[in-house]
């Protein structure tokens, strides 16, 4: 294969440098460098995530069309197609739908100066000690001109963004804390007050990066080879495969399954589709009293408290993530282990179909558009199967996910009767789901094998 043709007017002055970087390798017969003392990266990982097999994930060259389309718009904005993009893959709707938001978030015309937009999302990322976002957007707040010294830490940026930290750390951790005093001082600063427009922008744009490094954490998305923690210059030192393949990443390492483990986990989906089908006969035959389905939220939000969300201790985070906001200490467990309380919120009293979209939309134009897309994607997608079985209405275990994660913010739907969860959610499901939601960083890679063992990995993720 040839890589380059060199002018013929410039082989005499290149001649010396090629035959002094290149040598044939004798094992693969391909041409490689010289050992000259030069560093050949080569990646850490397998794949886009630690969790899932790369031969797993989706192949941009085997794609449909449509899929393919959207990758290339992908790149195409962002001058990358990043892991959470691939992985992301297994679902090309959610995957437009998600692009099309946050490309409007970042780079079309609203409220904020484009280098705003890039230092609030490694605020968000930060928080919940996401590197992979982080180091990201300080690539792209530096290519939209921002200063970099702001990137010393959050006391060097404008005082505007240094009092964005205290709505940061409660949206990220304790959203019911939120009061409309917070708001009011950040509107109402005089010297550095932000216009309603501009807070609409940031709250939509910290949520964003907050439920991002959620995902990111819980698909185990690695960084590109090129990215800080993506690679390594540590010779490899596997015997079986050229040095050529490992330094370049193309590796041929086996996942094998665990034969052992899928007869243990034999007849699961089974078992699970069964106690849909009674649940559906139980709602058939009669329903639960208002009084009892509030008791019943009241019992599971007090459970959910209880649900442990890492199998090891505090996750310190590093001064290059912690210089970008402020009180580290402060995290979702606080709450739990002092046994404190937390209010119940009735989407029936505000909601966002019949209250946050008009105001999101009226403030920043078609954004409570995108949004509301999104969330009905996510809440909607299915492709009516369960591992192996087809045909298959998942709307009750979706429904049960969709409301447990709520449950754990005190969020109540009053129609819906909160028993389902500890029907339809084992506790190692409900231990990933809480880590991923509340303390992402906390997330590994044996959380994410220990539930739904049967299923198909675009189904988890």
């Amino acid at each position: 294969m040839r890589h380059a043709v060199v002018p013929a007017e410039n082989v005499e002055n290149n001649s010396f440098a090629v035959t002094n970087l290149l040598k044939i390798c004798t094992h693969c017969e391909r041409l490689s460098k010289k050992d000259l003392g030069v560093r050949i990266p080569r990646p850490l990982g397998n794949g886009p995530s630690r969790f899932i097999p790369e031969k797993e994930i989706v192949k941009v060259s085997k794609v449909d069309a449509r899929t393919q389309s959207i990758f290339e718009d992908a790149f195409a904005a962002l001058g990358r197609l990043d892991n959470i993009s691939l992985v992301m893959g297994f679902h090309p709707q959610y995957l437009e739908s998600f692009l099309r938001t946050q490309h409007y978030l970042l780079q079309m015309d609203g409220p904020l100066s484009l280098h705003y937009r890039h230092y609030i999302g490694i605020m968000a990322a930060a928080r919940h000690q996401c590197s992979y976002l982080v180091n990201l957007h300080v690539n792209d707040f530096l290519q939209v001109g921002g200063d970099p010294k702001w990137l010393n830490g959050l006391d060097e940026a404008p005082q505007k963004l240094q009092q964005l930290g205290e709505l940061n750390k409660i949206l990220a951790h304790r959203p019911w804390l939120l009061t409309k005093e917070h708001m009011e001082r950040l509107l109402k600063a005089e010297e550095h007050s932000w216009s309603l427009a501009e807070l609409i922008h940031a709250v939509v744009l910290l949520t964003h990066y907050h439920s991002l490094s959620s995902f990111t954490f819980g698909c185990g998305i690695t960084p590109e080879i090129h990215c800080d923690g993506g690679h390594t210059f540590r010779p490899p030192s596997v015997s079986q495969y050229c040095v050529c393949d490992i330094a370049n990443g193309n590796s041929h390492a086996n996942h094998h399954d665990d034969p052992l483990g899928n007869q243990e986990m034999c007849g699961e989906v089974e078992v699970l589709m069964e106690r849909m089908k009674q649940l559906q006969e139980c709602r058939d035959d009669e329903e639960a009293s208002q009084e009892e389905m509030a008791t019943r939220f009241e019992r599971e939000k007090t459970e959910s408290m209880l649900v442990v969300t890492a199998e090891y201790e505090e996750c310190v985070p590093s001064r290059d993530i912690s210089r970008h906001f402020e009180d580290p200490s402060y995290g979702y467990k606080d709450f739990s282990r002092r046994g404190e309380h937390v209010p119940t919120f009735r989407v029936q009293d505000y909601s966002w179909e019949d209250h946050g979209f008009s105001l999101v939309n009226r403030l920043y134009p078609d954004v409570g558009q995108m949004l509301d897309e999104k969330f009905q994607m996510a809440y909607n997608l299915t492709y009516n199967t369960m591992a192996t079985h087809k045909d298959v209405d998942t709307s009750m275990l979706r429904r049960a996910i969709w409301n447990y994660i709520h449950c754990m913010f005190g969020i109540r739907y009053d129609d819906y009767d909160y028993g389902e969860i500890n029907q339809l959610l084992d506790r190692s499901f409900k231990i990933y789901i809480k880590t991923m939601v509340c303390s992402p960083e906390k997330t590994t890679k044996r959380m994410y094998e220990s539930f739904w063992r049967q299923f198909q990995h675009s189904e988890k993720v």
